[in-house]
């Protein structure tokens, strides 16, 4: 468990050095120092739950850490856990930091109806809910951050057609690697790519090849089931896999058949991973969302509704079990091929040391990251 506290005695010291520092003027400092000091511990506490470290590295190397900074740089309270894609340990989780005085609740649910649960029982303690990059279906949270998940999806979709046309593939057979079932961005991803590939199914310029979803987004699974697919349909072309982490175990399956390289795959999530599978010519594309972004937007929401405030969003997504429009706000997703994967590292999601590491060196060079 990490937990940020604002320190009064810190505050205080720092208020005194403020008062020293600025001298027969500091009437005006002392006072603005004090009202950021009152107003940051009136603050209720704030509770993150974050899903898993298993599905995506992001959640615990970038969600965490930009949560974090953003509670800090606003003096706030707050406690973030990580359920490990335990429903369970979620509940137990949300019970916990309700208990310990969160008067707003951040979560990323491990599926819609376990997420409802937690929401409903917050709501009954007067506590505020945000629905972080996953809306809950039915939840009724008052806010909900993301990106616009269809047009990740669209991307994808897009970055396979672009990838199969580079190689100039002729009636290509094109499988799915699907996110979870009871993922509502995995199916928002779907949407985007089958507006895309179906109009080329359906001309007969692609040709549908096995489709899977894997449950909880198991990369482990994913393989397995790949693996499935390929013995069924050795002529696979194409594999839209819904992120890096699923294009990771096809990317593993294809080298086992020498097929790596050649047959493209797409991703999501910009991992170190899926970049250097783009650098090597393993991948063909991966969806950045930029994690900084959507965390101080979500951040921005919390730390309001923690001061007792009615922040308001720039849009809203309709709830499409309830039919309520919740508040939203959601960022734009970019594609990233092997062209621009310096972006990623310019926009400092992932560092230089990290992505260029032994063979990757030489091919980040040639890349122009620099």
């Amino acid at each position: 468990m990490r937990k940020g506290i604002l320190s009064l005695t810190a505050a205080a010291a720092a208020l005194a050095l403020g008062l020293t520092a600025c001298g027969g003027d500091s009437g005006q400092t002392s006072t603005s120092t004090a009202s950021a000091t009152a107003s940051a511990a009136k603050a209720g506490k704030i509770g993150v739950i974050l899903p898993d470290s298993k599905s995506s590295a992001r959640w615990e190397t970038a969600d965490r850490k930009y949560l974090e900074e953003a509670f800090k740089a606003a003096g706030v309270q707050y406690d973030i856990q990580n359920a490990q894609n335990d429903k369970t340990a979620f509940q137990t989780i949300a019970d916990q930091m309700i208990t310990n005085g969160a008067t707003v609740l951040m979560i990323v649910n491990l599926d819609s109806g376990t997420g409802k649960t937690v929401i409903d029982k917050a709501r009954s303690q007067g506590v505020a809910t945000i629905d972080y990059d996953r809306l809950t279906l039915g939840g009724d949270a008052a806010y909900y951050v993301s990106f616009d998940n269809t047009k990740v999806g669209t991307l994808q979709g897009e970055g396979l057609s672009k990838c199969l046309a580079d190689k100039k593939a002729e009636k290509p057979i094109v499988a799915y690697l699907n996110g979870s079932p009871t993922d509502n961005n995995a199916t928002l991803f779907k949407a985007g790519y089958d507006g895309v590939l179906k109009p080329k199914f359906d001309s007969g310029d692609y040709v549908k090849g096995p489709e899977q979803s894997v449950p909880d987004w198991d990369n482990t699974q994913a393989g397995t089931l790949f693996e499935q697919m390929l013995t069924e349909q050795p002529k696979i072309a194409g594999v839209l896999a819904a992120n890096d982490g699923l294009g990771n175990a096809a990317i593993t399956v294809l080298k086992k058949n020498n097929l790596n390289g050649k047959v493209p795959v797409t991703g999501q999530d910009a991992t170190v991973q899926g970049l250097q599978n783009i650098l090597a010519g393993d991948q063909c594309m991966t969806v950045y969302k930029a994690v900084k972004k959507e965390a101080d937007a979500a951040a921005k929401l919390a730390v309001a509704l923690a001061k007792g405030e009615k922040p308001t969003a720039s849009g809203s997504v309709k709830d499409p079990e309830t039919g309520k429009d919740v508040p939203s706000e959601l960022l734009e997703p970019q594609a990233i091929y092997a062209d621009n994967v310096k972006d990623v590292v310019a926009d400092g999601y992932v560092s230089k040391d990290e992505l260029c590491t032994g063979d990757f060196a030489e091919k980040c060079t040639e890349a122009g990251i620099s």
